[in-house]
C-alpha cells in the first residue's frame, strides 16, 4: 500500500460527502488511500480496488505462510518423496 500524503490525503467526512466522485478519481489515480474523518477522529478508509486486492492477497498469503510454520513445528510435514508418490497415485487413480 501506498504511504498516506498528510496533506492530501485526510479529508473531513463533510467535504468526502459534497466531492466523493473526486475522492473517487483522486485514489484510483494516485493509489494513495484516503482517509476520512468525522469529529477530527479516522472514521474511514477508502481504497482502490486494486490496493483493496493486494491487501486481501497479502493477509491470505500471510495466513498460509503462518498455518504451513505452525504445522511444521508441530511436525505435521512430509518428505519429497511422501508427496511425490502421492501426487503419482492421484495421477494414476484419474486416468481412465
Amino acid at each position: 500500500m501506498k504511504s498516506i500524503c498528510i496533506s492530501s490525503d485526510i479529508i473531513p467526512l463533510g467535504e468526502f460527502k459534497t466531492g466523493i466522485s473526486t475522492c473517487f478519481k483522486k485514489v484510483q489515480a494516485t493509489g494513495h488511500p484516503l482517509i476520512i474523518t468525522q469529529n477530527g477522529r479516522p472514521a474511514g478508509v477508502l481504497l482502490s480496488p486494486v490496493e483493496y486486492d493486494n491487501l486481501v492477497y497479502r493477509k491470505q498469503f500471510t495466513e498460509s505462510v503462518e498455518q504451513g510454520l505452525t504445522e511444521a513445528a508441530a511436525g505435521s510435514v512430509h518428505s519429497t518423496e511422501e508427496v511425490r508418490t502421492r501426487f503419482a497415485e492421484k495421477r494414476a487413480s484419474r486416468k481412465p
